[in-house]
Parts: structure tokens; sequence; C-alpha cells
């Protein structure tokens, strides 16, 4: 095989291609050889040549999830126009409105049995999302009296959990109604802090892509 003389087309190339197969048959369904059939007649050691295995596959497809996501935290949390109750409500409703999230919620990918690929995604948010993104913003709340807590750390986590994993139908696997009954459960928990951020507007949006994902599983 020749010298490839743009490997970075051949990554994105092969991450292209994971992805899709991740999410229509699964991290733990989806072998090395299916990559390779539907990469074009590139080679097995053109993926070794990138990745030292499947694991490293999918660590690189989720790090290329996120990065547009986190890209769009950031530009909010570091808004100087608004208060953290304010980017808190921002960024609820610019998350869910990305047009990515309708190719993924068509796609329907089941996480609940798809672990590796759910853990990765667990991790991150967890580990960066909250910290990175969602802290700083209530720690702001704090400061200008927009969010009380004594807990900024915890609320992080709590918040970024129940909204990415708990409402989550692609791991729940659950009804437009059971998914609709967790955002109302969600809206009360956040006026139980005093964030009144989860309008109507917010609701039918999650509602829509509940729906487009019992359509398309």
């Amino acid at each position: 095989m020749a010298r490839n003389k743009h490997p970075e087309e051949t990554v994105n190339l092969i991450l292209d291609v994971a992805f899709r197969l991740f999410m229509e048959k699964g991290y733990e369904h989806t072998s090395i050889q299916d990559i390779i059939d539907q990469l074009g007649g590139l080679s097995k050691g053109a993926i070794y040549h990138h990745f030292k295995s499947k694991e490293d596959i999918l660590v690189a497809v989720t790090d290329r999830m996120t990065e547009e996501s986190n890209k769009m935290l950031a530009v909010i949390r570091d808004r100087t126009d608004l208060t953290g109750k304010e980017k808190l409500k921002t960024l609820f409703m610019e998350s869910v409105c990305r047009p990515v999230q309708d190719e993924i919620f068509t796609v329907a990918p089941d996480l609940g049995n798809n672990s590796r690929l759910f853990f990765s995604i667990f991790r991150e948010t967890v580990e960066e999302v909250a910290p990175d993104y969602i802290l700083p913003i209530i720690e702001q709340g704090i400061s200008d009296g927009s969010i009380q807590t004594n807990y900024p750390a915890e609320l992080a986590e709590l918040i970024i959990f129940v909204a990415n994993i708990w409402m989550n139908p692609m791991i729940f696997d659950d009804s437009v109604e059971a998914t609709y009954h967790k955002f109302m459960v969600f809206r009360q928990m956040m006026q139980g802090f005093g964030l009144d951020i989860v309008d109507d507007e917010l609701l039918a949006r999650l509602q829509d892509l509940a729906t487009i994902y019992q359509k398309n599983k």
C-alpha cells in the first residue's frame, strides 16, 4: 500500500465508519473487520497504524462526539452578559437544539446494551462536563445571587447526571410517556433548587427527541 499522504483524512474516515457502526450495531457487536469492510479498500494495517485497538477507536469516537458540544458549553460558560442561572437555561436549550441531536436520536443507538460506549460517555459527563463547565456556572450563580447552594460541585454532578444519563431514552429505552414523566421530575427538581430553567419550549424539544428515538429504534 502506498504511503498515506493524508493521515488526517484516513483517521476521519475510520472514525466516521466506526461511529456509524457503533451506533447501528453496538460497540460489542462491531469488529475491526466490520470497520475495514466499510473503508473502501483500506487495510487492517491502516487502522492499526493510527489506533492500537478497537477501544482506542471508541475513545476517539467519543472524544469527537463531545468536542463540538464542549465548545458550545465553553462559549456559554464564558459569556459575561448572563447570570449563572441564565447560563444554565441557555446551556440546556442550545444543547438539545443542536442539529446533531436529531441525527443521533434518528440512528437510535441502544446505549443500555452498548456498555463500553455508555461508560465512555458517562465518564466524560462526570469527569469533564460537570467540573469544567457546569461547576463554574454554578459558582458564578452563587456569586451573583441567582443560584443558592452550599454544595456547588455536587449540584453540578447531579444536574448533568440527571440530564445526560437518567433522562436519556437511549440508555433506559423509556417510552415517550415515561421520558416525559422524567422531564417533569427534572423540572420540579430544578424548581426545588430555585432554578426555574426548564420551560415549555425545552420540554417540547425534549419530547420531540424522545419521539424521534422511539420511531427509529
